[in-house]
């Protein structure tokens, strides 16, 4: 682990509730948090750095030390595509926080440029959260979402290790649908999958409290419901379909865009 968190800020409303939840993300790591603003340039060729992106930069980070007083924290402005710049800061990160929409506060428009992208490229896991994740207080449990799939399972060890530094239950939920259309097609093989998930995460864990629910309905839906409660929720990036055109799940999409509460997105890198 490189002991680091990255935040990526714009300016915007949404990225001070994305620092404040860095910055307290990095307390709990005991992690230095880098706050990185990415300059996007007119002309490539001829790109200057704009005055005020120190000053936002600097700002962002006072933001984070009045969160967190005892965290070291490093900023840093960089020209350059958004989702590419911080693919690249990921890649010496242990989590990446990023707000899910911008300065133009449309949702559908960076919702489906930096976070989505993002998650689908990231070399470590990554949190989004919107302004009103802000108020968020440290109650409710950790929810984390399994469908059997090879990001689901590594979901899995982040999902624990976010519930013992909450010091939080873990809700292990799988959704299924009797229909076929999902990994659980009864209650029985949705209870199986669900102890699969967690063999031998309790042993390394046994501070965690868990408790497994298989729910019948669409992946979504219930883990959106969940969420209601959650402190956190925690998904796979990829589902098992793993079409290579799919960037992201469907179901890791929409949750990041609706969920009540904190996502964090993993996705398997090896």
């Amino acid at each position: 682990m490189s002991n680091l968190v990255v935040v990526g800020v714009d300016g915007s409303e949404m990225s001070l509730t994305a620092v404040g939840a860095a910055a307290t993300a990095a307390a709990r790591r005991g992690a230095k948090l880098r706050v990185v603003h990415v300059e996007v340039p007119i002309k490539p060729r001829y790109a200057v750095p704009d005055p005020a992106s120190a000053t936002l930069v600097h700002e962002a980070a006072a933001h984070a030390l009045d969160v967190e007083p005892g965290i070291a924290v490093t900023k840093a402005v960089v020209t350059g595509d958004v989702v590419h710049v911080l693919e690249a800061e990921s890649q010496a990160a242990d989590l990446i926080v990023v707000g899910s929409r911008g300065l133009g506060g449309i949702t559908g428009l960076l919702l489906g440029s930096t976070p989505v992208s993002l998650a689908a490229r990231s070399h470590c896991p990554v949190m989004t959260v919107r302004e009103e994740h802000g108020a968020a207080t440290d109650a409710g449990p950790v929810v984390l979402g399994v469908d059997g799939s090879p990001d689901s399972d590594e979901a899995v060890d982040m999902a624990f290790a976010e519930a013992a530094r909450r010091r939080a239950e873990l809700v292990v939920v799988h959704a299924w649908q009797p229909d076929g259309t999902a990994s659980g097609t009864t209650p029985e093989s949705a209870a199986q999958s669900l102890a699969q998930a967690v063999a031998g995460r309790t042993d390394t864990h046994p501070d965690v409290t868990v408790r497994r629910e298989a729910v019948e309905g669409k992946a979504r839906e219930v883990l959106i419901e969940a969420s209601r409660t959650a402190r956190l929720l925690v998904v796979g990036a990829r589902g098992r379909s793993g079409i290579a055109g799919l960037l992201l799940g469907s179901v890791s999409q929409a949750v990041m865009t609706y969920a009540h509460c904190p996502v964090v997105t993993v996705r398997r890198t090896a």
